[in-house]
């Protein structure tokens, strides 16, 4: 009974992202957000990256503002995009934002630390919040089946191994 129950959350730990620490943070180009997440890859999607199919981690975040008299405002909706791929010939992992630069790694581990630490980017510029309100925010992290060619797409929704996905953080902020 227990050793089913050990398997069943290491299954579970392997198909799920954590959320370690998120939060936002206001700046002189507008308002940065800064995320930690914790997961390692199953055996299948390795092996999928490892034969060139490369994998797409989506970070979507949405700011509402509560209004006591109306639904939520929803004030910002953003998502970011990390690609990680391997190419054979150079035998090196690549990784960056999508429609960014990528960056070479020698190890997969070295490059899922982009994903699981990326760099804080800029959700809402300067005057896109009311200073003084408070905005409740939500951020989640998932890998993205809609960037998969077709066939795997219709492989990817028969398959444990691809639902990578978090559950929604959510938090307050106050707009400075």
């Amino acid at each position: 009974m227990l050793t089913s129950a050990l398997s069943h959350a290491s299954i579970r730990a392997a198909d799920s992202v954590e959320i370690a620490q998120s939060h936002l943070e206001s700046s002189d180009e507008g308002y940065k957000l800064s995320n930690t997440f914790a997961f390692d890859l199953s055996r299948g999607l390795e092996e999928a990256v490892i034969r060139g199919i490369p994998l797409y981690f989506t970070t979507d975040v949405e700011l509402r503002r509560p209004r006591w008299y109306w639904f939520d405002e929803k004030t910002i909706s953003t998502s970011q995009t990390i690609r990680i791929d391997y190419n054979v010939l150079t035998r090196q992992y690549r990784a960056g934002i999508v429609g960014s630069v990528q960056r070479n790694f020698n190890t997969l581990d070295d490059a899922l630390s982009l994903i699981r630490r990326p760099n804080r980017w800029v959700v809402a510029e300067r005057g896109a919040l009311k200073n003084g309100e408070m905005y409740n925010v939500e951020v989640r992290m998932r890998l993205n089946l809609e960037f998969l060619p077709k066939p795997f797409q219709v492989h990817a929704l028969n398959n444990r191994d691809w639902r990578l996905s978090s559950d929604w953080k959510y938090y307050n902020f106050r707009a400075e």
